[in-house]
């Protein structure tokens, strides 16, 4: 071999060294290319991830401090933002452990939106409770103007009470005795009595007012009520007397002299509306019972 082929050689392997040395370079810079974009790229994923977790961080600060939802699920999701913070401000990861990030961030953002809801919640239902609290303040300040009003309505009766009582104490009634009801149908325009029930269109009540000398010929009211087995009041052609919340069948005055007299009064009642039973005759002057009777219908 001469000089010339040794030569030649030499700058083979020289171009083949420079050539290996060159791609060495391309692949490092290649290498180091990707690793600094893939660098750049985590440093922005980073700095939206820690936006990301800041922003939920002081939110979950806010509810807490608002006291508007279970402390427990705020610690919780508290101490994880501050994990991923911490891992995130270390930038420990890579494109795997940044997948998982995300979807741990993912997770806590589901969590935290369930939190807005429990949050909006608890709002309405404290509105709600406000309202009805609302209500029943007012409630409670109609009852209270109720109650005086019933108070002094309660001493306005019982002074009624007491004047009624002095009357009472100091007034004379009449002396009744033989009350007797009955009953009669009509024919021809003429009363005549009978105790079938179906054919009564009028019942009479009678009663004999005893002798007081001492009367001064004062006009009295006596009041007859008749009451039907059931023991309700029987209408006088559809109509009734109420004297103080009492149910008369109907109103008889008359001048009382002081003699013994006999009353008769009747109502009338629609054909066949009565029925079969014991009917009782009451009479009462003012709102005392001062005389009764029974009578039976067929």
């Amino acid at each position: 071999m001469n000089p010339q082929d040794n030569t030649f050689n030499y700058k083979i392997i020289f171009a083949a060294l420079v050539a290996v040395i060159v791609g060495i370079l391309i692949a490092f810079y290649y290498s180091y290319a990707q690793s600094k974009n893939q660098m750049v790229f985590l440093e922005q994923e980073k700095s939206l991830l820690v936006k990301d977790l800041t922003l939920m961080r002081a939110e979950v600060d806010r509810l807490s401090g608002l006291n508007e939802v279970n402390e427990i699920e705020l610690q919780t999701s508290r101490f994880k933002v501050q994990q991923l913070l911490d891992s995130v401000g270390r930038l420990n990861f890579n494109i795997t452990k940044l997948k998982e990030t995300r979807k741990e961030l993912r997770k806590l953002e589901l969590r935290f939106d369930s939190l807005k809801l429990k949050n909006n919640f608890l709002r309405y239902n404290n509105s709600l409770l406000a309202s009805k609290y609302n209500e029943t303040v007012k409630q409670i300040e109609e009852l209270r103007g109720r109650t005086k009003s019933m108070e002094q309505t309660e001493s306005l009766l019982r002074e009624t009470t007491q004047e009624l009582a002095r009357e009472l104490r100091i007034k004379s009634y009449l002396k009744l005795q033989d009350a007797e009801g009955s009953g009669f149908r009509l024919k021809a325009g003429r009363p005549i009595k009978t105790n079938k029930a179906s054919t009564i269109e009028k019942l009479r009540g009678c009663v004999t007012v005893l002798s007081e000398p001492n009367s001064k010929g004062d006009i009295k009211v006596l009041y007859l009520q008749f009451l039907d087995p059931n023991m309700a009041v029987i209408e006088d052609n559809a109509n009734t007397i109420s004297v103080s919340g009492n149910i008369y069948s109907k109103k008889v005055e008359i001048v009382y002299t002081g003699k013994e007299i006999s009353i008769c009064d009747a109502i009338t009642v629609p054909e066949g509306s009565l029925v079969e039973g014991i009917y009782t005759l009451n009479v009462f002057e003012d709102e005392r019972l001062l005389a009764t009777s029974e009578f039976q219908l067929k």
